[in-house]
């Protein structure tokens, strides 16, 4: 009488098995929330920083080209990714513990691989932006090519990550034709988009 129900478990197990297998399924809702939370946080300090006056593109690059603000700016983002990256490492070694997977699998590597790849090209190419002088294009060009690695890695994690990767593209495109209100972009897609995403993801998968 339970045959049926019991093939059907089976099927369950071997699909959760092949799901652990070929994908990275312990990324924690939590940890979008909390480096959305600290990319508003990074976004506020580079405002006060620059101060309200050199929020447009011309005072903005005005204000670059004091090395003083320059390290601030640097010292305000590498900050910001420390905190996002050692948080977000918590909550994932956390969520991969609950569900029994490995830490450092070779999907996640291939996750990690996959997602680097955009990430490294999009940040020489910004420097590169930097180093001519274009400051405008900047934060834009972040946007694009983090939306690119994370709908390059979402092969190997969970697929509504491609979601925020397409918003973020879309967001950044937008924003090339807003040139100046860079930082205003930058906040709402690293910080309000990862929050977004976060209690969704948190809701759907860990609630």
């Amino acid at each position: 009488m339970n045959q049926p129900k019991d093939h059907l478990d089976t099927l369950h197990e071997i699909r959760d098995l092949m799901e652990k297998s070929s994908r990275f399924i312990s990324l924690s809702g939590l940890s979008g929330v909390s480096a959305g939370i600290f990319a508003l946080f990074g976004a506020a300090a580079a405002f006060v920083i620059l101060q309200s006056d050199s929020f447009f593109y011309t005072d903005y690059r005005a204000a670059l080209d004091h090395t003083q603000v320059l390290w601030l700016l640097v010292l305000d983002a590498v900050i910001t990714l420390f905190l996002s990256f050692v948080v977000a490492m918590i909550f994932t070694v956390r969520q991969a513990r609950k569900k029994g997977q490995a830490i450092w699998s070779k999907t996640a590597q291939r996750l990690t691989i996959n997602m680097m790849i955009p990430l490294v090209t999009g940040g020489v190419f910004c420097l590169a932006f930097l180093y001519q002088g274009y400051i405008g294009i900047i934060a834009p060009s972040m946007l694009v090519f983090y939306g690119l690695a994370l709908i390059n890695g979402s092969k190997y994690t969970l697929h509504d990550i491609r979601y925020l990767g397409i918003c973020e593209i879309i967001l950044g495109l937008i924003a090339t034709f807003f040139i100046g209100y860079g930082l205003l972009f930058w906040a709402i897609g690293f910080g309000v988009l990862h929050i977004i995403y976060g209690i969704v993801m948190y809701r759907k998968y860990e609630k």
